[in-house]
């Protein structure tokens, strides 16, 4: 997750996966010293071409990656492959899906090397996953818009009900969308399990707009970013991630002296993604190299200029460019991981029902 965005993150549009199972080996047998090995991921996936080719080298496996979508789609098609998967690790369930996929069986246990580095508000119970990144679901807007129209961005959930921000905001859609869902558990965490509802209901009678996933919202729907411009996007306000600001400095041609979009800090909810060995993997071994080097202080301080969220290894780097144009929400809500699985399912039947209808 999400949270999380790559280098290409200024495309536009992606195409929805057809939720068919893709067959393994014909033989049925291990292939646990194969040299390839791979990574099941949501399309933000990214990492250094010298990084990587490095671990390649040291390894001696040869590292395929297999892209299947936003997060919460992915993660759906992995467990409907769980006895026949694609690959050997999945990358990219975030702790608003992590209990389906461990109710569902879809990782067998392995402690990675170098979880004893893992910071300590991030760590697990248990060797199922691995945390590897965080960062922040939140509302991001385009400050043009604003400045143009003379009009203050909104700071917080309750501006985004007020008259003056109606038609301006975009979500992703709660049940296929893992910034959605995040959205969707940031507001049950602020107003409670009695009062999420009636906020969404207003929100819906202040013309939000959802779409299937990111891509769509942030690159088709947002005025802010490098696609919106592109495809004359009239949406202002956006789902989205605290790192998108510094996404936009870095990669626009030409630089600009400050991040064309802002963060409303009032609106972020805290996102932690993990890793972990398929159950059934083919190359179990090779996946357990891979969890290896995802917590590597290599790919740890490549990670943040890739995939634009924060490594959870102690002493990994942290780029000036998140300081200066995307710091983490100084109080973001956040919600204990047994009361996300106690009520994700009802709470986004109910939001479906609410909003969709």
């Amino acid at each position: 997750m999400s949270i999380t965005k790559k280098a290409t993150v200024f495309a536009v549009g992606f195409g929805l996966l057809a939720l068919s199972a893709c067959g393994s080996s014909d033989s049925g047998e291990s292939s646990g010293d194969s040299t390839t090995v791979t990574l099941v991921s949501h399309n933000s996936w990214a990492v250094s071409k010298s990084v990587l080719a490095a671990f390649e080298k040291e390894s001696g496996y040869k590292v395929k990656v297999l892209e299947d979508g936003d997060a919460g789609q992915a993660v759906n098609k992995a467990i409907l492959t769980k006895d026949n998967p694609q690959g050997d690790v999945f990358f990219g369930v975030d702790n608003t899906l992590l209990s389906r996929a461990l109710d569902n069986g879809l990782f067998q246990s392995y402690e990675a090397k170098g979880a004893d580095e893992i910071k300590a508000g991030f760590r697990v119970d248990g060797d199922k996953v691995t945390p590897i990144d965080t960062g922040d679901i939140c509302v991001n807007y385009d400050k043009a818009y604003f400045s143009e129209h003379k009009l203050a961005p909104p700071t917080s959930y309750d501006d985004l009900i007020k008259p003056a921000y109606k038609n301006l905001l975009v979500t992703e859609n709660a049940s296929t969308s893992s910034p959605g869902l995040g959205f969707l558990l940031g507001t049950a965490a602020k107003y409670g399990d009695d009062g999420w509802q009636d906020y969404w209901t207003k929100l819906k009678a202040n013309g939000v707009k959802v779409v299937d996933g990111w891509e769509q919202a942030y690159n088709e729907e947002f005025s802010g970013s490098a696609g919106g411009k592109k495809a004359k996007a009239d949406r202002p306000l956006v789902v989205s991630y605290a790192s998108s600001p510094p996404a936009e400095v870095i990669y626009a041609d030409p630089k600009p002296t400050s991040a064309p979009t802002g963060v409303a800090e009032g609106t972020c909810f805290r996102q932690v993604e993990y890793a972990g060995l398929l159950s059934n993997a083919e190359n179990s071994k090779g996946g357990k190299a891979l969890l290896d080097f995802l917590l590597t202080k290599e790919f740890q301080d490549d990670m943040p200029l890739n995939m634009f969220v924060y490594p959870v290894r102690e002493g990994a780097q942290v780029p000036a460019e998140f300081t200066k144009y995307g710091p983490q929400a100084k109080d973001p809500e956040t919600m204990d991981p047994a009361k996300i699985a106690d009520n994700r399912d009802q709470w986004v039947k109910s939001w479906t029902s609410l909003v969709l209808k």
